[in-house]
């Protein structure tokens, strides 16, 4: 009975379109829902995912990353006197306005990170290159991300004021692109000129690193039992801290919950599309599968026949759900929209799709196992 399936579909392909295009589309929708979602949240830990730190010190309850609050110097020497930290560096944060050299055009809030410029620096390490991060050295240079620029009417080498200081791009940098607000990058001491504040102010966080023969976590608590005596002071890993800033940014705020919603609605849609399709499909054969069943096939054999038209048709469909959707994600690339994808949430999505195909044939097969063969034969 199995090679009927196939054959099945081989001769009436036109019958089955219908249901091949609901996967496809549930598949569709699953995979751009999901890369938005990684995209969007995921530039929250942005800071914290493209730095080379494992260890990050901040300011005690800090729920994502730009909600940092000053933390004393003393953490500094806290971090530098452990054993199994190879490097520090402060990491100041500033919220500022940005106003273009164009006087027609109004602010724009800006989150200003304040980063080390030698060539081993660890924050931005996978992403700034060190003739990029050289540039920094000069007074008032910024970098922000070449999709921001219309945002804040201006161009690559044009000036402007954050907080009324004078600033000057000296370059672009894709994928900087945040949440919430406009991301720019400067040195230390730019930023702690604009926030008005010296490096004996301390700073928002202070960032290390440790050897990679050695458990960040275990150092992480270490350092935790002897924060104490160093002022306010909360130690998490990189790790730690950014599936704390994206548990924040998807849970607690009005926008993460709005977003889940959707994902929600998109698997429900899917769901629905894709058990209407395939029912109808079985009805459509009803008499068919009948008439096998009167010539002497077991209602099992006949089952076997539609779960096996499910795999196959949820993998045709997959097929072309995969390949419609790096077209839409490549597209979504050019113009600079947040999305990000990864293996497993890749599979995560096929697996989905394969299980609404395959519940969608169990209903189908539930419908027809409860029809009396002889009413189908009249």
């Amino acid at each position: 009975m199995i090679p009927l399936a196939r054959k099945t579909l081989i001769y009436e392909w036109r019958r089955f379109v219908p249901v091949i295009l609901a996967v496809c589309f549930s598949g569709v929708l699953l995979v751009v829902q999901a890369a938005l979602v990684l995209g969007i949240f995921g530039a929250s830990a942005l800071y914290v995912k493209s730095s080379s730190a494992t260890i990050w010190a901040g300011y005690p309850g800090t729920q994502s990353v730009n909600f940092g609050q000053r933390v004393d110097q003393d953490v500094e020497m806290l971090l530098r006197m452990d054993p199994d930290i190879s490097d520090v560096e402060p990491y100041v944060w500033v919220d500022g306005e940005w106003s273009s050299e164009h006087s027609q055009a109004g602010s724009v809030s800006v989150y200003l990170s304040g980063i080390t410029t030698r060539e081993d620096a660890m924050m931005f390490s996978s992403l700034l290159s060190k003739g990029l991060r050289a540039r920094l050295r000069e007074p008032g240079a910024v970098i922000v991300d070449p999709a921001d620029l219309d945002t804040l009417d201006t161009h690559e080498g044009g000036r402007a004021w954050i907080n009324t200081h004078p600033v000057h791009i000296v370059g672009v940098l894709p994928g900087l692109r945040g949440l919430g607000g406009v991301n720019v990058l400067s040195s230390l001491d730019t930023a702690r000129n604009i926030a008005g504040n010296g490096a004996q102010y301390g700073s928002t966080y202070y960032v290390a690193k440790t050897p990679a023969t050695v458990d960040a976590k275990a150092v992480q608590a270490r350092l935790q039992n002897e924060a104490a005596s160093f002022g306010p002071v909360e130690i998490w890993t990189a790790p730690q801290f950014a599936y704390k800033s994206q548990l924040y940014w998807l849970l607690d705020t009005g926008a993460g919950m709005a977003v889940l919603f959707m994902a929600i609605i998109v698997c429900l849609v899917g769901a629905i599309i894709t058990n209407q399709s395939f029912a109808a499909v079985v009805a459509g054969s009803a008499r068919e599968y009948a008439t096998l069943n009167a010539l002497g096939a077991s209602r099992g054999a006949l089952a076997r026949v539609v779960i096996e038209q499910s795999c196959l048709i949820g993998g045709i469909g997959m097929l072309l759900a995969a390949m419609v959707s790096v077209a839409l994600l490549s597209l979504a690339a050019v113009y600079h929209v947040p999305i990000a994808m990864t293996p497993l949430v890749a599979i995560g999505c096929a697996a989905l799709v394969s299980l609404m195909a395959l519940f969608s044939s169990v209903m189908a097969i539930r419908s027809l196992m409860r029809t009396d063969p002889s009413l189908l034969l009249r």
